[in-house]
This record gives structure tokens, sequence and C-alpha cells, in this order.
């Protein structure tokens, strides 16, 4: 398929943005998140976001920044999408960020200046996910509810192509090589596809909802996968794995009633996994034992999103429906 201009959905309009602001919440309960010096689960500081999720009808428009050291000062505002903000992937220089959007466009945007580099324009639906390939000339991979896998050259504007699926792709990811891309859709299989041929190589079978999220492991070996059927998986992707490629499952982030794409994501080491839960915690495990490690409440609404810093594995991030963002430090 061509990386031909496809028309823009009208499904979602514009929205007003909310201030911003600081929280005052103090919980103070074994691991919970907390303002202060505790160390089990706290939090170090807690700011007021509109949440980024199409499934809301006043969702926020633009990526916000902060600052992640001293006061976390909210230091910009990318505005441009016309639709709710679903995914961010910072670029390997990181002064740029990808951000993929409801309005079914793409964006590239320099953070220091605030201003959009491009706008990349192809999908006809939604945009849900976005990956960026991890060697070689970086790449831009999406994933939208037209059922299309996009693949762009951030220099330029138009598509180098598309890779067509029979469903709705609501999560991706890449290894390092860049030679596969793991698809998560409306269905509960995970599909795998080869990037040359477009055409799915094998499939992972365990889930039994929509898978929401998927991550590789730092080294490549192992997915994660966060479904609405209240799992989160590991898997072994390995050229040469058993033909049962399950690793682990994990419980303890139920799915409930809000249906969002909640994400799992991995540590730098490898070592812990997080995921966002509908019963408003954010939940950490040791991935080799299966243990939960930490349950972290402090969020009035359903966390959608979490970030382990990439300098430090100690320090989570978490987004959630009720408009807050908090970092926490885990013990």
């Amino acid at each position: 398929m061509s990386g031909e201009k496809r028309p823009a959905s009208n499904s979602f309009s514009s929205s007003q943005l909310v201030k911003r602001q600081k929280s005052d919440a103090n919980l103070s309960n074994g691991n919970a998140l907390v303002n202060g010096e505790q160390r089990s689960g706290a939090l170090v500081q807690s700011y007021v976001q509109v949440v980024l999720s199409r499934r809301e009808p006043e969702a926020d428009i633009a990526p916000v920044l902060w600052r992640a050291r001293s006061d976390c000062n909210n230091y910009g505002v990318l505005r441009g999408h016309k639709g709710a903000v679903l995914d961010l992937q910072y670029s390997r220089d990181p002064r740029i960020l990808f951000s993929a959007s409801a309005d079914a466009t793409i964006a590239i945007w320099d953070t220091q200046t605030g201003q959009r580099i491009r706008r990349h324009v192809g999908h006809e639906d939604v945009v849900n996910t976005l990956e960026i390939t991890q060697r070689g000339a970086e790449m831009l991979v999406s994933g939208s509810d037209d059922g299309t896998i996009g693949i762009w050259d951030p220099h330029q504007k138009e598509a180098v192509d598309f890779i067509e699926t029979d469903l709705p792709i609501t999560a991706l990811a890449m290894p390092e090589a860049g030679n596969e891309i793991y698809v998560g859709d409306v269905s509960p299989d995970i599909k795998v596809y080869d990037v040359r041929k477009k055409d799915v190589m094998y499939t992972l079978s365990g889930h039994t909802d929509l898978v929401a999220s998927l991550k590789t492991s730092p080294d490549s070996q192992y997915l994660l996968s966060n479904s609405h059927d209240s799992t989160v998986r590991t898997w072994d992707v390995r050229p040469f794995a058993p033909e049962d490629r399950s690793v682990q499952t994990y419980d303890g982030a139920p799915t409930y009633m809000e249906k969002n794409l909640y994400k799992a994501v991995w540590d730098s080491e490898g070592k812990r996994i997080a995921a966002g839960s509908g019963d408003r915690t954010a939940v950490v495990w040791d991935v080799r034992t299966g243990k939960l490690l930490h349950k972290l409440p402090g969020h009035k609404g359903a966390v959608n999103d979490v970030r382990f810093s990439p300098a430090d594995s100690s320090v989570l991030l978490s987004g959630s429906t009720d408009r807050n963002v908090m970092l926490g430090e885990l013990k």
C-alpha cells in the first residue's frame, strides 16, 4: 500500500484546556503514595492535568511538559492537535517528542521551543499507539483504529508504507533489531508481523480480551502485555523459543468498567514491571517471581499510564483519569 494521504476523521473535536495546579493530596498507609520522605512508594509531587484519553469527552488535546526536578514546574504546552493525545514517545534526541492523536495524525515537536516540526497525515481514524525504532535510522510506527500500521520517516511528510490488518489496532511494540512488529488489537491475540513481508509470522495466544498495551524488555528477549482480561503477561519472543511462548501471568491490576488502554512497562534493568489499573492504583511486580511488590493508591480515577524514570528505576510516574500526574519513589 502506498503512503498516500488519507482524510482525517471528524469523530473527535477540540476541547478547552484546563488549568494545571498542584495537588495537596496526602495519603499515608503502608506502601501508599504520600507526600514527604517515606520511601515505600512515596509520592514526590502531584500535579493536575487533563487526562489524555479519547474515551473522555473533555480529553486534553495538547501535550504538557513538566520539569522532573526541584518544584516540577510546568514549562510548556504543545498546541496543534485537534483531538485527544493518546500516546507520547521521546525521540533518541531528547529535544524531540512524538505524539499520536484521536485527530488521526502524528505530530513531531521541538520541546525546547514548543514548535510543531511536522504533522503526519495518512491514517483514516484514531491513532492509538506509537513506537520508535531503536536501531539504524529513526522511524516511527503507528497503530490506528482504521486497522493499519503506519511506517513513517520523521524527515518526510508522507508515510513510507502502511501494513493492512483486519482489526482496529490498540497496541504496538518493536524489538531492537526492528525486523518485527508486535501488534495488539481488539482480539485477545497478539500478532507478530514480519516488517519486510508485511505478514503475520506467528501469534501469541493466552489473553481472553482486548490487548491494551505491549512493550519489549530492555534486551528485546521478552514482550510485556496488558489486557482487558485484567492480567499482565510476559512472553518469550526469542527466535528459537518453545512453541508455548507464555512465561508469566501477573494479577492485581483489574480493568473494571472504564476499559481504557492501560499501559504496562519495564524498568530499565528488566527486573520490575508496572501497569496502570482500573482500581485507581499503579501496580509493580517482580518480573522473575511474579510477586506483587507495590500497589500504589493516591489517584481518584483509573490509572491509564505508568513509566519508570530512565535514569532511576525507583521513580515511577503515573497518569490518571482523575487528571492527576503523580511522581512516586519506590522503596
